[in-house]
């Protein structure tokens, strides 16, 4: 279930034409499985579905509003842990073509977990799906979930083969995905470097805007622009992103999708 390396250098490409998927849903012209209108969407499917399931006492903007808090939580979240977890990687290493390591990552996230960019991208998935059709939500839901465990586990078996047994022990004690409530390993004391962090995931934090800014006026279009106004300038920012810079010996990337 490992991806393979070309998977991992095109796997921008991939999560892009997996959400893209998820947005228009080409499959529904045939299939007919999502219904049609304003607000025929995850946000507005659910927020119905929750307001009919408890009437009285969950109106349809309580409803909506109790969605739209999800997704501002779960874009915000993700754009936190990705520069997070970019800050102590680099965001050049984070946007390499090839698996990259030399030695265990002991700092920032990678003390509580291994792979919190893969982390903050299902949770920026999660996000998206709200403006999503149903069956699209639920295609780029479990494709991208998929895809990422893929790139984990790839990159679980370059790092164990190159590493060895300080990477083992690293696994045996910090917690793939999910995070641990502290710290597992002490810290290796390496260096950040926040502003091209913030810089390399501008996508992240433009969604996170883009829901905080304009979910007020419960339109998943005008969100679903911010999204793509943040792409935009994720692939400009993208120019002014330091190129890889040769690694500390205390440092490994763990993920670096």
């Amino acid at each position: 279930m490992k991806a393979h390396s070309l998977e991992f250098r095109f796997r921008f490409l991939i999560h892009f034409v997996l959400i893209v998927l998820g947005f228009t849903a080409p499959w529904d012209r045939w299939l007919h499985l999502d219904s049609s209108g304003p607000n025929a969407h995850v946000w507005g499917t659910l927020a119905a579905l929750l307001a009919m399931i408890r009437p009285g006492t969950l109106s349809i903007a309580a409803a909506f509003n109790l969605l739209l808090l999800f997704g501002v939580l779960c874009a915000v979240a993700a754009a936190a842990l990705r520069t997070w977890g970019t800050a102590w990687l680099g965001a050049g290493v984070v946007r390499a073509h090839t698996f990259q390591g030399r030695s265990v990552v002991a700092d920032g996230p990678y003390r509580r977990m291994r792979n919190p960019l893969y982390l903050g991208t299902i949770l920026h998935v999660f996000a998206l799906a709200l403006l999503m059709p149903l069956s699209g939500a639920i295609f780029t839901i479990v494709a991208v979930t998929l895809f990422q465990f893929r790139l984990i586990f790839g990159e679980e078996a370059f790092l164990s083969g190159r590493l060895g047994e300080p990477y083992r022990a690293y696994c045996a004690r910090v917690p793939r995905l999910l995070p641990a409530l502290s710290p597992r390993v002490p810290a290796s004391h390496g260096h950040t470097a926040w502003g091209a962090a913030f810089l390399g995931e501008i996508y992240m934090w433009g969604v996170a805007i883009a829901f905080l800014a304009t979910g007020y006026r419960y339109n998943a279009f005008l969100i679903t622009q911010g999204v793509i106004i943040s792409l935009g300038l994720s692939l400009v920012a993208r120019a002014f992103i330091p190129k890889r810079q040769p690694q500390p010996d205390n440092l490994t990337p763990i993920d670096t999708d």
